[in-house]
């Protein structure tokens, strides 16, 4: 399977006051597209992450792939690091697990990798953040290493 950059990542951002302190949250959607399995699709995703301490956020997300064949729907559970440095920019660091649904003759299969990047804040309960995403699979038949740029922004109200 064949992973393109998502082009259009939007993240729609609630939280209970400021940016990365304990006890926030966030609830958030993405939109974009990628291949696989030799065909395109719209990739649409909804997720939430709640911060178990200051600067350390937790997440437990849904993604579905649709527009084609074979069927695939996938969960996910990111944890991210903001490093508590003074000013707008906001190193990050984190690791990701994603279970991967997919209809047969396909397997199953998980996902494991990390994530870095900068989150820059761009107003009292704003920022966006660009990054970079490495990942591991294993289907039981190929396994493949990937990276990727991410792209997020955050608005609060």
């Amino acid at each position: 399977m064949k992973k393109t950059v998502l082009i259009l990542f939007m993240t729609s951002t609630i939280y209970a006051g400021g940016l990365f302190s304990v006890g926030h949250k966030n609830f958030g959607f993405s939109v974009g597209s990628s291949s696989g399995y030799g065909n395109t699709y719209t990739v649409v995703g909804i997720n939430a992450n709640y911060f178990v301490t200051d600067n350390l956020s937790v997440g437990a997300g849904y993604t579905g792939w649709f527009g084609n064949d074979p069927k695939i729907n996938e969960i996910n559970i990111p944890i991210t690091y903001y490093l508590p440095i003074e000013g707008n920019y906001k190193p990050y660091a984190g690791v990701i697990y994603r279970h991967t649904f997919i209809d047969d003759p396909y397997k199953d299969h998980d996902v494991y990798g990390g994530r870095v990047g900068i989150a820059i804040v761009t107003g009292a309960n704003a920022f966006m953040s660009i990054g970079w995403v490495q990942e591991y699979y294993d289907d039981g038949i190929n396994s493949e290493s990937r990276g990727y740029p991410e792209i997020n922004a955050g608005f609060t109200f």
